[in-house]
């Protein structure tokens, strides 16, 4: 199969009852945005990288820098079904800062207890003063395998809870505690797409099934916040030349270690903001989309 790397004919901005339900829930849920076909060629391609790559002792593969680590991903960052929901929150001066392809088999016994939870960001939650912090980041999940069950390693999040800075847990990770109240497992079939707010509270359950949890997460920032990824020497690869130049945006090729281009001191110059004003999408009324 081969995966078009080339811009949308259509994007849909978010509609105002998504952005309602995502400042309300912290979350969307979006159904079926890849085909079967979709499905199939890049849980292939999880497939091959969990070949390639050390799995943890319990057998699993928590790959970070996604698309560097396996370039067939590269349709993924800007899916004309999903990537409208990051321009559409974050505005077009955005990158791809942090990203991992995750495939875990079954557990072949439990695990030790160990407390999971936690809201996006590193050291943003420490730093960063205000109640609540602010969104800073959104991240896409899309679902390669068949989680529409619990038990199956499904993502889970408590709703809301983007705006509460703190979760009442354990004194230290390894203390068994209760599941915080009002945590659910999000139930969703290979190829449905889970979009969230950076800040809301989530954690990863074990994989007690008979099914092998496949998953690529993609998590979107404002390009003056450092990069997490390992992207500075992707320009040099063969593959990079067959991005569009949007794609190369949100990896990092475009304005290099240029400050002010960071700052979004040069729309002109920036591959998304040229994308969204001919495609008439940026917003006056939206201070990240005013033109």
């Amino acid at each position: 199969m081969s995966v078009t790397t080339t811009a949308a004919p259509t994007w849909a901005p978010m509609t105002s009852e998504q952005r309602e339900q995502f400042d309300t829930d912290g979350y969307l849920i979006l159904r079926g945005v890849l085909s079967p076909d979709e499905v199939a060629h890049y849980s292939s391609a999880l497939d091959a990288a969990y070949a390639q790559h050390p799995h943890a002792p319990d057998g699993s593969l928590h790959l970070l820098s996604a698309v560097t680590s396996c370039p067939e991903l590269a349709g993924l960052i800007d899916h004309p079904e999903t990537f409208p929901l990051v321009w559409s929150m974050l505005g077009w001066n955005i990158h791809i800062y942090h990203s991992h392809l995750d495939v875990h088999p079954p557990l072949a016994a439990p695990k030790p207890e160990w407390w999971h939870w936690h809201q996006d960001g590193g050291r943003q939650n420490r730093e960063l003063e205000t109640d609540p912090r602010p969104r800073l980041s959104v991240k896409l999940a899309y679902w390669l395998s068949d989680v529409s069950q619990t038990g199956r390693g499904n993502l889970t999040l408590i709703p809301g809870s983007h705006t509460t800075n703190w979760l009442p847990g354990p004194p230290k990770r390894d203390v068994p505690w209760p599941t915080p109240d009002g945590a659910r497992q999000v139930q969703v079939d290979a190829g449905d797409v889970v979009f969230f707010d950076r800040r809301i509270w989530h954690a990863r359950s074990d994989n007690r099934s008979d099914i092998t949890r496949k998953c690529v997460f993609l998590g979107y920032t404002y390009r003056w916040i450092a990069v997490r990824d390992e992207v500075r020497a992707l320009p040099g690869k063969p593959w990079w030349n067959r991005l569009n130049p949007v794609q190369q945006q949100l990896l990092g090729g475009i304005g290099g270690l240029d400050g002010d281009h960071a700052w979004g001191h040069y729309p002109e110059t920036t591959p998304l903001y040229n994308e969204l004003r001919e495609r008439g999408l940026l917003d006056p009324n939206y201070p990240p989309l005013i033109p």
